[in-house]
């Protein structure tokens, strides 16, 4: 059984290897290449939130057909990150602007699914961006790192 404290347990290892670093397409890289979707931090993090929302404690909200939760508070064990998860399947979420930046974990789940035009791996945002999430081509879950917890939701 995962517990959220497994979960920060996993999350801090990412955390501590972007934090103070601006949130940038090269960050991007480096998370693709330290942390790739064959690598065990990668695939460790997909279990917990297979788990996770199995168990009811991830994505435990529901709106327009998106399932999603912020599990951890920044903190000083996440580096000041909050970890919010998301599933969602063919649908676009609501627009939103990310003040500090958004660094996304994509987890396909079904079919060859997209999120933002991007398969399974790390996207980052800079800071100051803004976008309408969505997902195609199947079901995702995407894990959102927020510096300081920091986003706006727009109209």
């Amino acid at each position: 059984m995962t517990t959220p404290e497994d979960l920060r347990s996993l999350i801090a290892t990412v955390t501590g290897a972007i934090h103070g670093r601006p949130l940038d397409r090269s960050l991007e890289a480096e998370l693709e290449a330290r942390f790739p979707v064959t690598g065990p931090t990668f695939r460790d993090i997909v279990a917990a939130c297979r788990e996770g929302i199995a168990e009811g404690w991830m994505c435990s909200r529901e709106a327009g057909g998106i399932r999603y939760g912020r599990v951890i508070k920044p903190g000083p064990e996440t580096h000041e990150f909050s970890v919010d998860v998301v599933e969602m399947d063919r649908v676009a979420g609501p627009h939103h602007r990310h003040p500090h930046g958004e660094v996304d974990m994509i987890m396909p789940v079904s079919g060859d699914a997209r999120f933002d035009g991007r398969g399974a791996g790390w996207m980052v945002y800079p800071a100051g961006s803004a976008h309408r999430p969505t997902v195609t081509q199947g079901k995702a879950w995407v894990l959102y790192l927020l510096p300081e917890g920091a986003i706006e939701f727009t109209k």
